[in-house]
Order: C-alpha cells, then sequence, then structure tokens
C-alpha cells in the first residue's frame, strides 16, 4: 500500500504545530496564536488582512511592515468573479468543515505529469504528498481520497474528506477506478497503485465521510495546486 507510516507522523505534527496569526486589519490587529482567535478579528470584517506565520519572529517582522509585502493586492477590484477567490489565509465560509482533510490533483497535460496531495484544511499544513507520475486527473483525485481514507483509519482520526471531483468520489464508493487511460511501460507503476487502492477498499470499511467541496460557493480546495 501507500508509505502510510511515514505520513502518520507528519499528519500529527501538522495537527500541534503552532502558528502565529498576524492580523494588519481587523477588530483588534495583532499578532494572534490560534486560528480561532484571528477569525474572531477577521471574519466579517470588511477588507481584513491578515496571514500565517511559522515563528512569531516572522510574525512580529511582518505586522510591522506592509501587509502588501506578505499578501497579494487585489487586482481585479470591480470585477464579478466567476468563483469566490481562495486567498492563503483568508476565512472558510461557515458551511466548511474545517476540522477535516481535503485532497487534490494537478496534472500537466491530461493525460501528464500528475501528482496529488492532502491538506489539513484549519491548519492549512500539507499531510501528504504523491509523484509526478504520468497519469490522468481524475485516477490523481481517486488516489488522494483513498491515501486520505487509509491514513485516517490508521491513525483513528474522525474527520471528513473533502475532494472536488464528483469522478473520483463516484469512483471511490464503487470501489474501482474506472479510467480508460491505457496501461502500459509507462504507466506500469500507476496502475500497480490502483490495484492497491482498490484492493484496500475492497478489504476496508470506514466512517469517514467523503464530502464534496463545492468550489462555487467557497473558492478553490485547500489542497489545490494553483495552476488553473
Amino acid at each position: 500500500m501507500f508509505a502510510f507510516v511515514k505520513y502518520i507522523r507528519t499528519f500529527a505534527a501538522v495537527m500541534k504545530k503552532e502558528k502565529f496569526y498576524v492580523v494588519w486589519a481587523g477588530v483588534t490587529p495583532g499578532i494572534y496564536t490560534s486560528w480561532t482567535e484571528c477569525q474572531l478579528q477577521t471574519k466579517g470584517y470588511e477588507g481584513a488582512k491578515f496571514k500565517s506565520f511559522d515563528t512569531r519572529e516572522e510574525a512580529e517582522q511582518a505586522f510591522a511592515a506592509s501587509p502588501y509585502e506578505y499578501i497579494k493586492r487585489n487586482t481585479s477590484a470591480g470585477s464579478t468573479p466567476s468563483k469566490p477567490s481562495q486567498n492563503a489565509d483568508a476565512p472558510y465560509p461557515a458551511a466548511v468543515l474545517e476540522n477535516s482533510l481535503a485532497v487534490d490533483a494537478a496534472c500537466s497535460g491530461n493525460p501528464g505529469a500528475m501528482e496529488y496531495r492532502g491538506v489539513h484544511v484549519a491548519s492549512r499544513q500539507q499531510v501528504f504528498h504523491y509523484g509526478p507520475v504520468y497519469g490522468t486527473n481524475n485516477i490523481g483525485e481517486f488516489l488522494a481520497i483513498v491515501h486520505g481514507l487509509a491514513l485516517l483509519k490508521q491513525k483513528g482520526f474522525d474527520m471528513p474528506i473533502y475532494s472536488d471531483s464528483v469522478n473520483a468520489i463516484g469512483w471511490v464508493k464503487q470501489k474501482k477506478c474506472k479510467t480508460k487511460l491505457p496501461r502500459d511501460s509507462r504507466t506500469e507503476q500507476l496502475f500497480l497503485l490502483i490495484e492497491r487502492a482498490e484492493k484496500w477498499l475492497r478489504e476496508n470499511t470506514y466512517s469517514t465521510p467523503i464530502l464534496k467541496w463545492e468550489t462555487r460557493q467557497w473558492g478553490e480546495i485547500p489542497a489545490d495546486f494553483g495552476r488553473k
């Protein structure tokens, strides 16, 4: 199966890792040590500007500087986007379950160089990553969900998985990756991975909810690779 043991420690570390949140514009500007505190200062505050940092020193330096040295300016002011933007530290909509795992895949060409990853939604920290290998985006989305399911079950974490792929969610429920990608010397490694994922689905039960990430309402999924 996947190298899950390698990621278990990483996942636990992500869940416990302390971060520092700089609020340049909010109810009370300052440096906060929890995402909840940051949200209290910024959620619903028009023009809120904030960002997370790994160390207090970085946060203090950032707080003393202009926020635009650390976050992008809104270059599309006055336009109506087709979907919400997903800024690095923007608060999630109330409907999003933040104690969750988001998964996504990216593919340079389809087929092409494919990779996938899982991100803890609340902390926005990467939990696992695989690739690149030659494949398709749908395959990557499927494998990412199964990877997340197996990791959560092995670690004993009780949280849902978000995916923005209807196809991948359906394949997981059917326990079958219904790709039309030809199996040849270039894709053999990937198909072995698919077989192991399908085998895991057949031989295991899980209570993890697999939820559709609503991109149009919520912006890009946190695990998005940002290549669109």
